[in-house]
């Protein structure tokens, strides 16, 4: 089976979150192995994630990580922006 490489923008819920804790969370999804997070400046000291994950590609693999995503404390948002499909 192939693997999808999946991007994920994750927005705090506040500006003043710690982003440092919502990071070391996100280490610990379970639904996918972790690829990398980079950190987007957006605002006024607002930062996003931006963490990528590779899981197989099936069906349901990138809504399993979302729901992992918005269940972490401090996120406001959790959108998938990206998915591609790997060789």
């Amino acid at each position: 089976m192939a693997e999808v490489l999946i991007t994920f923008k994750i927005m705090p819920a506040e500006a003043d979150a710690n982003i440092d804790s919502i990071e070391d969370a996100i280490k610990k999804i379970k639904a996918a192995k972790l690829n990398k997070i980079e950190k987007e400046p957006i605002a006024f000291g607002l930062v996003a994630l931006k963490p990528s994950f590779i899981a197989n590609d099936e069906g349901g693999a990138a809504d399993k990580i979302e729901k992992e995503l918005k269940e972490i404390a401090g996120v406001g948002s959790a959108e998938v922006i990206e998915v591609t499909r790997l060789l």
